[in-house]
């Protein structure tokens, strides 16, 4: 998964300058082969020196040059876990390139996701976890949670999202009632759209898998032009970083965990009506 999201940068970067793969090549003084295999993510080896190359020469930025140095020291790993501050730096996100490729999203959480979120919340939550942070950075971050959200909004090829959510999403208040009212009518609306499933998993259901169940998304991605598709990969994020599966057996158990929290939840419309009842009962 290091690999891939290496060659997928190193691919954008190429692109925006107006380079060939050839161009490029002749540049760092390497093969054509070596720079196509380094942007489709099958190497045979990652050279340090080429990706430094390969950052100056596309005028890589230095957090963007960091990043991409930190992926290919870990590009060996089929399992990884991204610690956030080791290797990577902070300010560079390796969840949001993996998401802005993948054609579905799978997921189940326990609090409104990033790509549902209104403003006034996702602000509330990113202070809540930076509170040492300026305004300006705080700013930041919430224009690149909005900016996310154009993924499952825009008219051509938008993500496919497939969302449960448990039910402690709608009574845990986040900043204040009047953003949860605001929040859980806006999940209501968005579920409304074509590409968007959002159902509930209520209280009621108990515990479907036999144990308390953490969020966890398994993002699926289309079959490239060459006829390849990049495996799926199960991201589970923790409180210090994240990790990223992508063993087939893996996959499988977390598609299964999905499926069997499925038949729990409840229906589109029975989730809808209970997003607009609790939007409700916030502003009374």
């Amino acid at each position: 998964m290091p690999r891939r999201q290496l060659g997928r940068h190193l691919r954008e970067l190429r692109q925006e300058s107006g380079l060939t793969i050839a161009e490029v090549a002749r540049l760092i003084e390497r093969g054509a082969g070596t720079v196509q295999r380094l942007e489709t993510g099958t190497p045979h080896r990652i050279r340090l020196l080429d990706i430094e190359a390969l950052c100056r020469v596309l005028h890589a930025d230095q957090t963007m040059t960091d990043a991409l140095m930190g992926l290919a020291r870990q590009g060996n790993d089929r399992s990884w876990w991204h610690e956030y501050g080791d290797l990577i730096p902070e300010a560079f996100s390796v969840y949001i390139g993996l998401e802005a490729a993948a054609a579905t999203s799978t997921s189940f959480s326990n609090i409104v996701p990033g790509l549902f979120q209104t403003p006034s919340y996702a602000e509330v939550m990113i202070r809540t976890a930076y509170p040492d942070n300026a305004a300006s950075d705080i700013s930041r971050r919430v224009q690149i949670r909005l900016h996310r959200q154009r993924l499952v909004t825009r008219n051509w090829q938008p993500l496919r999202v497939i969302e449960l959510l448990d039910e402690q999403a709608l009574h845990r208040v986040v900043g204040s009632p009047a953003i949860m009212s605001q929040q859980l009518r806006h999940l209501a609306d968005l579920s409304t759209r074509d590409n968007i499933e959002i159902r509930i998993v209520p209280f009621t259901a108990a515990l479907p898998l036999g144990e308390v169940a953490g969020p966890f998304g398994i993002l699926d991605f289309a079959q490239g032009t060459t006829g390849t598709r990049e495996p799926s990969t199960v991201h589970l994020e923790g409180f210090t970083g994240a990790l990223y599966l992508e063993q087939a057996e893996t996959v499988e158990r977390y598609r299964k965990a999905h499926q069997a929290l499925s038949r729990v939840a409840l229906n589109p419309q029975q989730s809808r009506d209970l997003l607009r009842q609790a939007a409700r009962r916030f502003v009374r």
